[in-house]
């Protein structure tokens, strides 16, 4: 039976190139942002949207996500309310795609919110990604060319990363990524030797 592994870590901490590093070695991985961001588009879930958050956040029918996050992420209640109506649609979709993986010794699973959740407890294994505060702040000022106060505000609404190690099997700390892949190939190893003795 194919084992399945939450890959979690707060935002910035890189969890998304670990994951990538994880499907160069052959493991199937499935991002659940990547694919909520995918179901975000479906007619049902833009409806749904609609009706929760009202016509201000949509520009000639088409959703503007900056005007959604600018709400969900300023407000514990409506991002309670988006991933309610998000979630969802995500477990369901994985679970097809989980279905075709029948022979595969273990999948990924990559969330940013896998504890918020409590999906953590669907998993048989967990890997949380670490970086130190800074450099996760960094990290998603660049990418998302935002300020520090937008980044702490979303670092505010997830777990601390001791709350998060607290629950994992696996620790990954990315600082460097050639140590970081040196990390990822040990617990390869290890997951590749468990699968075979289960």
């Amino acid at each position: 039976m194919t084992k399945t592994i939450g890959l979690t870590g707060g935002i910035g901490s890189g969890k998304t190139t670990i994951a990538n590093y994880f499907q160069s070695k052959g493991v199937p991985v499935y991002i659940a942002d990547n694919e909520a961001r995918k179901l975000m588009q479906s007619e049902v879930i833009l409806e749904a949207i609609k009706n929760s958050f009202g016509e201000s956040i949509f520009e000639n029918g088409v959703l503007v996500r900056q005007k959604l996050a600018g709400i969900v992420f300023n407000d514990a209640e409506q991002l309670k309310r988006l991933n309610s109506i998000i979630h969802p649609a995500v477990k369901e979709h994985f679970e097809e795609w989980l279905a075709q993986k029948k022979d595969i010794p273990f999948i990924i699973y990559e969330a940013a919110i896998l504890f918020e959740n409590g999906n953590y407890k669907n998993f048989d294994t967990i890997i949380t990604v670490t970086a130190p505060l800074e450099t996760r702040i960094q990290r998603v000022i660049s990418r998302d060319q935002t300020n520090k106060e937008q980044v702490m505000k979303r670092v505010a609404a997830q777990w601390t990363d001791e709350e998060r190690i607290s629950k994992s099997d696996y620790v990954i700390e990315n600082t460097d990524f050639v140590e970081t892949k040196i990390k990822i190939d040990e617990i390869l190893k290890i997951l590749k030797i468990k699968q075979k003795d289960s």
